[in-house]
């Protein structure tokens, strides 16, 4: 069975056909019954086509993609799992994912609000990774996934509480949770105001939203730890010394590759935390990862 378009035919899995709120557009993108918006002041859509450039050439999310991975291969062993990555953006993880383990999971997909992350996904994704235009504050979803990825998503929204409800009530029980986000508040810098970021969590905020949400806390830890000093000292040194107009110009640079030698030598650095950082707490860092279980029945 399948939903024939102008050149390609998307399969409809045992699970979405159980997605009962959700529909599949010509593009095989499954859309919700009740509309979505995404909420622009938490994610500007036009940062969208940066990210795009960014996703699989930056130092940044090289490190932190291996270190998630570390962190999926740590804490799941069934290969008959389903994923899928919430605020997925325009698909990195999900590449990155089915790149890497490609026959891992028996079903990978991402969601995002944006119809413009959307449509860049579609572009950087197989056919075989499903698209899901969501809500995270109303996912509409129960038991349905093995494993949700809230990967530097709820930093930008006002109720994180809720989000991490939303992805407990949408997972199977012992379904895993894998959260990162910015790290501790020492690290905050204006990279953060133009990001639309609202905090920077610790350690012990993951303990405060497993309580409250019903999950269980299985792993926390730091990472971005060896390149941690420049990067508290880059930008601090920006914001004392430079004119608001020179600091945006700084900021809009950092979101680009940077050239090939630095990118190159800043990614071996940060590779390097996998695996290390999961056999030893890193005693801070500049993101921190929670990897959260959802009890069984």
């Amino acid at each position: 069975m399948g939903i024939e378009t102008s050149s390609t035919t998307f399969g409809i899995s045992e699970y979405n056909q159980a997605d009962m709120s959700y529909v599949p557009d010509k593009l095989g993108i499954y859309r919700p019954l009740i509309p979505v918006t995404h909420r622009n002041d938490e994610y500007r859509e036009s940062d969208f086509e940066t990210l795009l450039k960014m996703q699989s050439k930056h130092f940044w999310y090289l490190g932190r993609h291996k270190f998630l991975l570390t962190a999926l291969e740590r804490h799941t062993s069934d290969s008959h799992q389903s994923i899928i990555d919430l605020g997925g953006g325009v698909g990195g993880w999900a590449s990155y994912i089915y790149t890497n383990v490609p026959n891992r999971f028996k079903e990978i997909a991402m969601g995002d609000s944006s119809e413009v992350a959307l449509l860049g996904a579609r572009g950087v994704l197989p056919k075989q990774v499903d698209l899901y235009q969501v809500d995270l504050m109303n996912l509409q979803m129960k038991n349905r996934w093995d494993i949700i990825f809230l990967l530097d998503v709820i930093e930008h929204c006002p109720d994180d509480l809720n989000i991490v409800r939303q992805a407990y009530d949408a997972l199977k029980p012992n379904g895993k949770l894998i959260v990162s986000t910015p790290a501790l508040m020492v690290f905050w810098s204006h990279n953060d105001e133009y990001g639309q970021h609202l905090r920077r969590y610790c350690i012990a905020d993951y303990r405060r939203i497993s309580e409250q949400s019903g999950f269980k806390l299985v792993d926390a830890r730091y990472f971005m730890f060896f390149l941690s000093p420049l990067y508290w000292l880059s930008r601090k040194a920006k914001s004392k010394k430079l004119t608001r107009a020179e600091l945006e110009a700084a900021i809009l640079k950092e979101h680009q590759v940077p050239n090939s030698f630095i990118n190159n030598l800043l990614a071996k650095i940060f590779l390097a935390e996998s695996p290390i950082g999961h056999y030893f707490h890193f005693p801070w860092g500049t993101s921190v990862l929670g990897v959260f279980e959802k009890p069984g029945c």
